[in-house]
């Protein structure tokens, strides 16, 4: 471990309270606490510096109590988060200093694992002669492995098929596009602004790009041009209405993959979730809907970067992410990017450039 690292203070976000809504300042703590000595590791452990730190929907519903796929993040716990990081000491056998890791490393510097943490933090080493420290953030990371999974093994898209996918510019939407386009679909966004729906189909390749910020009938009026003979997979990612469209333009035999509904995360009631209206309609066209979490593919995660990092080499797919600088300081601001629609690709907290 260098002596810089061995002196260093470790800067936290805390979660401080539950919000209502939006998150606010009021629900972030920022605490410091001294980095420990390499000499204070114990056999097994390891310490990680945080280089990046993915900024993603999910964290929003992580806040909330209740029970979910996952715990939630306890008040006065550090703020969950995955990131890049790299081993600065180590009395890990599988672990040197040097290595540049992947793991849920929380929003913080520093982060200590144990012997029996690595696996609950998943974590592992990264080549980045497959792609960049974001690139492992971004379609070489969760969202990556979430759009993967997701369209593959739930969505099941046969050749021909047409597919919509909401949150198109996003981290997951980016990535499901355009694996459907290597497997031969049609391709239909739903993003938010003439210049990410411009970007996903002149960049992506992306057949065609409805602007949800139109108009009122923007996206009821763009699915019936753009999906003449119905939807087979839609890709959901944002739920409340445009689902509810979606779902009065079903083909028969559609698949919905849920993967979240970032339009219903701040609702002010806390969990309450508007469900789909128009659900009769998986009934008429003989369609099923169905959830997918990413960490039920865990075990297969290498099986996808081999296959989307073949495509980033090859050129058919493009990574995009948005990099905010300034530390874990301004995480809390930084967040809030996800749900103004702020953010043009992969949100990123660059914590140690």
């Amino acid at each position: 471990m260098t002596a810089s690292a061995a002196a260093s203070i470790n800067r936290q976000i805390r979660l401080a309270s539950r919000p209502a809504g939006l998150p606010t300042n009021e629900n972030w703590r920022l605490t410091e606490e001294a980095v420990p000595a390499a000499s204070e590791l114990a056999d097994g452990e390891l310490l990680v510096k945080t280089l990046a730190l993915s900024l993603d929907p999910a964290m929003r519903g992580w806040m909330n109590e209740g029970k979910s796929y996952i715990p939630p993040v306890g008040i006065d716990e550090v703020m969950r988060a995955g990131g890049i990081g790299r081993v600065v000491a180590s009395k890990h056998p599988a672990f040197a200093v040097g290595d540049e890791v992947s793991a849920i490393l929380g929003v913080q510097e520093f982060a200590r694992f144990g012997a029996n943490d690595a696996r609950r933090a998943a974590l592992f080493k990264i080549d980045r002669r497959l792609g960049t420290a974001t690139q492992w953030l971004n379609v070489l990371g969760m969202p990556g492995m979430t759009a993967y999974f997701g369209l593959l093994d739930v969505g099941q898209p046969k050749a021909g098929n047409t597919v919509v996918v909401s949150g198109a510019a996003g981290a997951v939407g980016q990535t499901v596009g355009q694996l459907a386009k290597i497997k031969g679909c049609r391709v239909v966004g739903i993003a938010g602004g003439k210049a990410k729906c411009d970007w996903v189909v002149s960049e992506l390749g992306f057949d065609a790009c409805i602007d949800y910020k139109a108009g009122p009938s923007a996206v009821r009026d763009g699915l019936k041009q753009s999906c003449p003979d119905g939807v087979d997979v839609y890709f959901d990612n944002v739920g409340g209405e445009i689902l509810d469209l979606v779902l009065t333009r079903l083909a028969r035999g559609a698949r919905i993959v849920i993967c979240g509904a970032i339009s219903q995360y701040n609702n002010e009631s806390g969990t309450a979730v508007a469900g789909p209206k128009n659900y009769l309609s998986l009934l008429v066209n003989r369609a099923r809907m169905e959830g997918m979490v990413v960490f039920d593919y865990a075990a297969r995660y290498p099986e996808a970067i081999a296959e989307l990092a073949g495509y980033l080499a090859d050129g058919r797919m493009k990574s995009k992410e948005d990099v905010v600088t300034g530390g874990v300081s301004v995480f809390p601001e930084a967040l809030l990017k996800l749900f103004s629609g702020e953010n043009f690709g992969k949100l990123v907290l660059e914590v140690d450039g």
